[in-house]
Order: structure tokens, then sequence, then C-alpha cells
């Protein structure tokens, strides 16, 4: 990490670690020791003067405007649900599940390889990413959408072409469906895993009886796995059968939420007061001095 921070203030960024404060940011339930060690390597050795840590749902939901909600984050490795209230994340009411977008990818890459497509090398595991990312969709209702795909020819529309660097043209079918699957049903691949919905209202439900009805209705997505086509549509229908009869349920789906924790982070960094290291109710800053002083 002390070498990418290198690169980053001397190559990327160009500019010195001592002329600006840090925000960052880090995953939910992170080990305190992970923060403490990122504080000491910012602050001895890069001599920064002044750094904040943030969740990074807590930005995603500054993104979206607002600081009550619950985040459902699934990116590459992980999916949480996370509550937040007033800009506070609620730790006892997080739930996780260790399945995202990696692992979506590599049932694809398994569903290829039983179709005749076999792909061995990292790069052509990031050629199937890619190919995920570009035909996938989660199925509305996935009993149906597997009856429907039953006698399909591949000639038929229902397939999609991918065209690979080297020209040949690959014909894709029911792994389109059947991949993302796996993050609302992760006993396909074997995982005893509750799917996305579910750590969504079971995270809800942990919060006090009077929070909830506002997390229901300011649900939002973020990370790269939720840029699935039919994602949010598939994640409403499924709470609306868990969630209490007549529950207001909305969910947000911003285009960039690929990026809604740095854009999130940006609007934090740009605000007034988080320059000012002695305002501890608005932005809880940590300074070399009050770093030395807590040991």
């Amino acid at each position: 990490m002390e070498r990418i921070w290198e690169y980053v203030y001397g190559e990327g960024l160009k500019t010195l670690s001592e002329e600006h404060p840090v925000l960052l940011t880090e995953p939910p339930l992170n080990p305190r020791s992970n923060r403490d060690t990122a504080a000491q390597i910012l602050f001895e050795t890069f001599n920064v003067p002044a750094l904040h840590t943030s969740i990074q749902a807590v930005l995603s939901l500054y993104a979206s405007g607002r600081t009550t909600g619950i985040v459902l984050d699934s990116g590459d490795g992980v999916s949480h649900a996370v509550p937040v209230y007033e800009g506070f994340a609620m730790p006892s009411s997080i739930r996780r599940i260790d399945v995202a977008g990696r692992d979506v990818t590599e049932y694809m890459q398994t569903l290829l390889r039983k179709s005749g497509y076999v792909f061995h090398t990292s790069a052509e595991k990031e050629v199937v990413r890619l190919i995920k990312e570009s035909v996938s969709y989660v199925a509305h209702d996935p009993r149906k959408e597997e009856r429907d795909w039953v006698g399909v020819k591949p000639n038929e529309s229902k397939f999609a072409e991918y065209v690979l660097p080297d020209g040949f043209k690959l014909k894709i079918g029911a792994e389109r469906f059947r991949a993302p699957e796996i993050l609302f049903d992760p006993e396909i691949i074997g995982l005893e895993y509750p799917g996305v919905h579910q750590i969504v209202v079971d995270a809800i439900n942990r919060t006090d009886l009077d929070l909830r009805k506002s997390l229901y209705s300011n649900i939002v997505l973020s990370g790269g796995s939720t840029l699935t086509k039919g994602f949010g549509d598939r994640l409403l229908t499924e709470l609306q059968k868990l969630a209490v009869k007549d529950m207001r349920i909305k969910i947000f789906a911003p285009p960039e939420r690929k990026y809604s924790t740095w854009i999130g982070g940006s609007i934090l960094a740009g605000l007034s007061t988080f320059r000012k290291v002695s305002d501890f109710i608005v932005i809880p800053f940590i300074t070399i001095l009050t770093c030395d002083r807590c040991g």
C-alpha cells in the first residue's frame, strides 16, 4: 500500500502529501488495526496534515444526495447491505456475503466452458469479465426464463453475439442470465449464503422499528455488479415478497453507481468544513497531534 501511495503522490497527482488533508475510504466492518496501520503510514511516512476515514457505502449514499438510507454495495469481491442514519453507518445492522462480481465472472466462465468456449489464462478470464458486462442480464423470474429458453436455437434473437479481439464470434445463450442469478441464489454454486435481497431485508430488520420505513424508501445501489441489466427490477420484486405488506419500497440506481464512492468522497472533501481540522463534529479529522495522544 505504501508503494501505491508513493506512486499516487509522485506520478499520479504530482503533488506534495504534506499540503493536503486525506480522505481515506474503507469497507464496512474494517478492523481497527487496518485503520491504525494506514494512519501510521500516512502520518509518519507521508506527513499528511490530517486524515479522515469514511465507509464506502456512506459515501455512496452522499453521492445520491442522502444521509439516511440503506446501501446495497456489490462490487468485485463482496456484497454489503449497510444501513446509514444521518450520515453514520450502523455496524450492528450491516450484513455481508462473499458473493459478488468475481464469482459471477467465474461462473460465467464455467457455463461457457460447458458450451464449448474454453478460457484458461488470466487474460482470457478478463475477456470473460467483459463478456459478462456486455451481455448479462438478471431475469425477473428465473424459472420462467429457464422455460423460455427451452428449445431456443443459436440463430434466434435471444442469443447474444460477442466478438472476441481476434474476430471470432461467440453465441451466448442462457448463460446470460444464469451467471448473475447467483447474486440472488448463491446455492447455485454451492455457497451457503443468503441472496443480496435477503441481506437487505435482514439488515433493515436489525434496525429500530421507527427507522425501517425510511430505509425501505431509500435503498441505494452501488458497485459495478448492480449495473447488470434488470438487477434493480428483480431486487424490487424480491423485496416486495419479503417486506411487510404495503411497505413502500423505493430503489435508487444512479447511472454512475460504479463510481459512487469516489463521487461521494469528492462531495465530502469539497465541503468548506473539510479543511477545518478543529471541527470534529462535522468532519471528525484525526491529526498527527491527536494520533500521538491516542498512542
